[in-house]
């Protein structure tokens, strides 16, 4: 229940890994991002020989709930994703679909903010799939489009939102496993270089277990957790709750 003393402080309540991130990854002479791409995806700046305070954090919009939501749909529940991106890299982006896409008011909002499946879940997801499907498109068309958005509104919110280009982004969660998502997130984001939490030493796949029990840490400490430039929060505050046996 880390969320509510975060926004009782006028946070957003999250997101809430913010300075997990800081602690994990931050360099004193490279500029990162952390880049989770989970059901949603959300990015943390990190710039170079920053502070905590310096650091900045917000959803950029949809991460996998979307492209699972198509492969669910398309295989009749048989499969739940698209295991290294395969379907998609067999189709093509459909471009007028991608734009209307793009369009999403959420896309638009400021930071700080946070989104979930009350914006893109499985309503929003059956909407887009119907209508692509009325338009003739094929599974593997939809599924590229589907990862283009993703990757495509990542890279617009790195444009208007982070304060500059990072040097490096560091993917974690399920995302970072699509071959073909981490194949356009690279094409998109140059020059910055596109890395694994593997490669730092963090498997992607433990990496939001690691955040939650840093968290956890926190908590039994004592210590404020949230980072009040990512939640919008008017000050740092202890997170969670410990209750007595």
């Amino acid at each position: 229940n880390f969320r509510p003393r975060d926004m009782a402080a006028g946070g957003q309540g999250a997101p809430l890994v913010a300075l997990v991130d800081a602690l994990l990854f931050s360099h004193p002479e490279i500029t990162r991002t952390c880049q989770n791409i989970g059901g949603i995806a959300n990015v943390t700046w990190l710039p170079a020989g920053g502070g905590v305070g310096e650091v900045r954090a917000f959803d950029t919009g949809p991460g996998n709930m979307m492209m699972d939501r198509a492969v669910w749909t398309f295989t009749g529940g048989q499969q739940s994703f698209d295991r290294g991106g395969r379907l998609a890299a067999r189709g093509r982006t459909d471009a007028p679909l991608l734009g209307e896409l793009m369009r999403h008011p959420f896309l638009r909002r400021r930071p700080p903010k946070s989104t979930g499946r009350e914006a893109f879940g499985v309503a929003f997801a059956d909407a887009v799939i119907r209508r692509a499907r009325r338009r003739g498109l094929k599974p593997e068309d939809i599924a590229a489009t589907l990862t283009e958005f993703t990757a495509a509104s990542i890279a617009q919110a790195y444009a208007r939102y982070l304060p500059g280009a990072p040097d490096e982004v560091i993917l974690c969660g399920g995302g970072a496993r699509n071959a073909t998502l981490v194949r356009r997130l690279t094409a998109l984001l140059r020059p910055a270089r596109v890395r694994v939490t593997d490669e730092l030493g963090l498997d992607a796949d433990a990496k939001e277990a690691v955040s939650f029990a840093l968290l956890a840490w926190a908590t039994a400490q004592g210590r404020p957790a949230n980072v009040p430039g990512a939640t919008g929060a008017r000050h740092p505050v202890i997170l969670g709750k410990i209750i007595p046996p």
